[in-house]
């Protein structure tokens, strides 16, 4: 009778022991799968690369520059989405088209801007401003996103006449995506003004790397 007792504490002592093991195992094994936020971290690092399903049929004398401009994305951008480290490219050949760095309401906003700043001005010169807006947006010294740096206090004389909320043109609409796909590889601008009108000593001291029409290009 005592040897079926002890026998009985024996097999519940084990059954208890294996079942406490595997609860451990269980919650060791639920800690190891990447998180959701990490899997979006990387979804969202791969996303901008992804295709939008639009696609551009390359016509004669165009090249992936010129479609990269005319689509408002990044050259590296689009040669990476169609395998390509080539700039020409074949008529006939259709070049899938990868998703804009801006939304569209954003591209809107900067090419209003455009339109109100540099009026008058140049086509290089409507491109160099949306140059410094995208230039603006990836230095540490201004807020990272178009309508931030727009809006920033006391930077552009349209935000505070008013004349940003005026439709904009063709020309700055088409400044705005050549800015987008040449980003990076031109000048390292943050600062643009007009010496005939500007009477800011601050600007006149910055360092002037390029004049386009009659606007003062600096850093």
């Amino acid at each position: 009778m005592n040897h079926k007792k002890v026998l009985s504490f024996i097999l519940a002592l084990c059954v208890t022991t294996l079942g406490f093991s595997f609860g451990q195992g269980e919650k060791e094994n639920a800690a190891s799968p990447v998180s959701h936020k990490d899997r979006n971290y990387l979804y969202k690092a791969k996303k901008p690369f992804l295709p939008t399903g639009e696609k551009h049929v390359v016509k004669k004398g165009e090249t992936i520059s010129d479609v990269a401009k005319m689509h408002g994305v990044p050259i590296d951008r689009l040669k990476k989405v169609n395998d390509s480290e080539r700039d020409g490219v074949k008529p006939g050949e259709a070049l899938q088209i990868p998703k804009s760095p801006l939304k569209p309401s954003d591209k809107e906003l900067l090419a209003r801007l455009v339109h109100a700043e540099a009026k008058g001005e140049p086509y290089k010169g409507k491109v160099a401003v949306a140059t410094v807006v995208l230039n603006r947006i990836k230095s540490e010294q201004f807020p990272d996103t178009v309508r931030d740096v727009i809006y920033q206090k006391n930077q552009f004389e349209p935000v505070a006449n008013g004349s940003i909320n005026k439709p904009a043109g063709k020309e700055a609409k088409k400044a705005v995506n050549e800015a987008i796909a040449i980003q990076g590889k031109t000048e390292k601008a943050l600062y643009f003004y007009n010496p005939s009108i500007s009477d800011s000593q601050w600007m006149r001291q910055l360092t002037v790397i390029k004049v386009i029409g009659n606007h003062h290009f600096a850093i």
